[in-house]
């Protein structure tokens, strides 16, 4: 049988990892929506020196987004090695060295915006790897968790396409839709290629949602997620149409600061917990759904020399 994790603590702090990457996130987009990329001129400094600056106007939301990406990844360093020194599966193992070069990555990425003045590839690809790591970590979080396995008894898929290709499928699109989303609020593109790539999520969204309610409604490890994710995405369209609008008002009328909490920030979180829930779910369907016609949920069926 495949080793599973049994470590109760060491996943309690994945997912508290993997909650802070996503106060990070949040951040992020605050430094964005309040146009405070350039508050803080210099990197890895600030204002010269290493020393806290007045936390005031866009200076609060640029270095606090910084302070929140220095604990991340002192926080994922340390889960790295909690997981080399604990966890016995070894490609769990080189996934948390994996979040590691991640995170180091995206600091590059964060100095290099600034330094170039916020050029529009390179915050896009800054924005792009942050959902890529939140993706990371919600991951371990999933693995880490007792039990989990991908060898256990499957439920057989009755229709075509597969379940699994679906739920793959969405989650791409969603991903991809994100990446969408940081180009036009770096202005490295127009709304209508974002707007389309939204009808295709939806699209993409509703099948996974038909056929799992028509396919597995008696297995509420899938339909419960499935449910989760229709609901996010109906929310996701609203902020959506109220972040173009809030957009569009401040290039028109900017604003010294906006709210702190705008319907573009909540846009951008709500498009993360999109992702990650869309990926928990497709974890799932591996898990408990077999390819169509394979089904092995009645058969002993002997995993030793997995």
């Amino acid at each position: 049988m495949m080793r599973t994790s049994n470590n109760p603590w060491l996943h309690r702090y994945a997912i508290f990892v993997a909650l802070a990457t996503f106060l990070l996130v949040v951040a992020g987009a605050l430094v964005t929506s309040s146009d405070a990329g350039l508050s803080v001129p210099d990197w890895p400094t600030s204002f010269g020196t290493f020393h806290m600056p007045r936390m005031v106007g866009g200076v609060m939301y640029e270095h606090g987004h910084r302070m929140i990406a220095g604990m991340v990844a002192i926080l994922t360093v340390i889960l790295a090695l909690w997981l080399w020194r604990s966890e016995e599966r070894r490609w769990v193992r080189r996934l948390g060295s994996l979040a590691v070069l991640v995170i180091l990555a995206q600091a590059v990425l964060g100095g290099i915006t600034v330094r170039f003045f916020l050029p529009a590839p390179i915050s896009v690809a800054h924005a792009s790897l942050a959902q890529l790591f939140f993706c990371i970590m919600v991951s371990l979080a999933v693995f880490t968790r007792a039990g989990w396995r991908w060898d256990e008894p499957k439920i057989e898929d009755p229709s075509q396409p597969p379940l699994r290709r679906i739920a793959v499928a969405t989650t791409l699109v969603i991903f991809i839709q994100l990446m969408l989303g940081a180009a036009f609020r770096h202005h490295g593109m127009g709304i209508v290629p974002h707007a389309a790539f939204a009808l295709l999520v939806a699209v993409a969204v509703t099948w996974l949602l038909v056929r799992v309610s028509s396919d597995f409604r008696d297995e509420p490890r899938l339909k419960n997620p499935a449910i989760l994710l229709a609901g996010l995405m109906l929310v996701q369209i609203f902020l959506g149409m109220g972040s173009y609008i809030e957009v569009l008002q401040a290039r028109h009328e900017p604003q010294p600061l906006p709210p702190m909490v705008t319907v573009t920030t909540a846009h951008v979180a709500v498009g993360a917990l999109l992702l990650a829930v869309s990926l928990i779910l497709t974890y799932r369907v591996y898990r408990i759904v077999g390819p169509p016609g394979r089904a092995i949920a009645d058969q002993q069926v002997d995993f030793s020399a997995a």
